[in-house]
């Protein structure tokens, strides 16, 4: 058995160095990343002010658990308040912990309000929420569940988009409702205003609890801040993590006052969640993203790369590609044959992309990207059609 269990399996290229949001082989072969960790590198690779911040913290403190006070969590939880729906930050270290913190402090506000038998919580088709037991309860994907029976019966699924199915699935024993306002391993799929202003009037009408996972969507990836804000309305509690560290492992769960009043002393706990490290990168990156501008060149870089990945699929539409779909810099290429032949062949071009269900390839660039590399990585994915197709020999 191999020392490193082999849960992955990852082709034979070996990175070890990143700028911007290029990767470098030793033998210094160049790729375009355009996945980005699966949406983690969010300012891109080695980013100077990551860095900066990241060697500052280490030459002054990395731990004292949250035994006592710690500098940076003031700062950020302040900083997340002020700029969203919430009025009150957990961290944690990964996005399954921010899901799995929301899912607790949703049924401690049930439980709080006097309705301890509300437990449940409905979701959706295609969602991904992590690979706890809890949150691989949360979907009937059977890559993620085989082997590990009997799930949490705790939730029920519904399909994405049908306001009538929640309705219908709603029961004495429902907690809330779980949501990615934008789908990322279930293929870029994006809720609508309308169904999430649905999702919002359901929960209100019903004293139920409204969560979102904005692990991969949030931190500028849509084009705002946090993609619930394209909505209109906004959530009860919000999970993020992957862009808020930009390539450092944090998260956060975020609440309002009504969930926040009952999540007490002892209520919840974690060891390395929101770590002086964590804390001085999650700054430093809300640095960059809040800047003059920032996510204004987000929404005018993603509709150029939109228009140019059109132009590709017009071209290709007959024998390859069906549709470019998502949200900002949260892109889905639909693809008409296995959308991990075109991921393979692409990677031979030195483009790197990450595969989502429903044929879809997802196109999850820094957001620090320019025009240059939009078309960069759009001359790649022609020449690679080109490849596909038979034009190119």
């Amino acid at each position: 058995m191999p020392s490193i269990l082999p849960t992955y399996a990852p082709p034979d290229i070996d990175f070890v160095r990143g700028e911007g949001p290029y990767l470098m082989t030793e033998s210094g072969e160049r790729y375009l990343d355009f996945g980005a960790g699966i949406a983690v590198a969010s300012l891109g690779h080695c980013h100077p002010k990551l860095v900066e911040a990241l060697k500052k913290q280490a030459d002054t403190l990395w731990h004292t658990s949250n035994m006592f006070r710690i500098r940076g969590q003031k700062t950020l939880a302040d900083r997340l308040v002020e700029n969203s729906f919430a009025d009150g930050v957990f961290f944690t270290n990964s996005g399954a912990e921010a899901v799995e913190a929301g899912l607790k402090f949703a049924r401690r506000f049930q439980w709080g309000e006097g309705r301890p038998e509300r437990y449940r919580m409905i979701t959706f088709e295609g969602c991904f929420h992590g690979r706890t037991i809890a949150t691989i309860s949360t979907t009937g994907e059977e890559k993620l569940i085989k082997g590990f029976g009997p799930l949490l019966d705790a939730y029920d699924q519904v399909p994405f988009g049908d306001l009538e199915a929640v309705a219908a699935a709603i029961g004495h024993e429902t907690a809330g409702i779980l949501i990615e306002p934008v789908q990322g391993e279930g293929g870029i799929r994006v809720a609508s205003p309308e169904f999430l202003q649905g999702l919002r009037k359901i929960c209100d009408d019903l004293d139920l609890v409204l969560m979102f996972d904005e692990v991969q969507c949030g931190i500028g990836r849509t084009g705002k801040l946090f993609a619930y804000e394209w909505s209109g309305i906004t959530p009860d509690i919000m999970a993020i993590a992957k862009g808020i560290g930009g390539g450092f492992p944090m998260g956060a769960c975020l609440v309002n006052d009504k969930i926040g009043k009952y999540v007490t002393l002892g209520s919840h706990g974690t060891t390395f969640g929101g770590n002086p490290m964590a804390m001085a990168v999650g700054n430093a990156v809300l640095d960059v993203v809040l800047e003059d501008g920032f996510l204004n060149n987000i929404n005018e870089i993603s509709q150029y790369l939109h228009v140019k990945l059109n132009e590709v699929v017009n071209k290709y539409h007959n024998s390859l590609l069906e549709e470019v779909i998502g949200k900002g810099l949260m892109i889905g290429l639909r693809t008409k044959i296995d959308n991990k032949d075109v991921l393979m062949k692409l990677r031979d071009h030195k483009l790197i992309t990450v595969a989502a269900r429903s044929n879809v390839i997802r196109l999850l660039p820094p957001l620090i990207i320019t025009k240059e590399h939009a078309d960069e990585a759009v001359a790649k994915i022609d020449a690679a059609c080109a490849e596909l197709s038979g034009d190119g020999q």
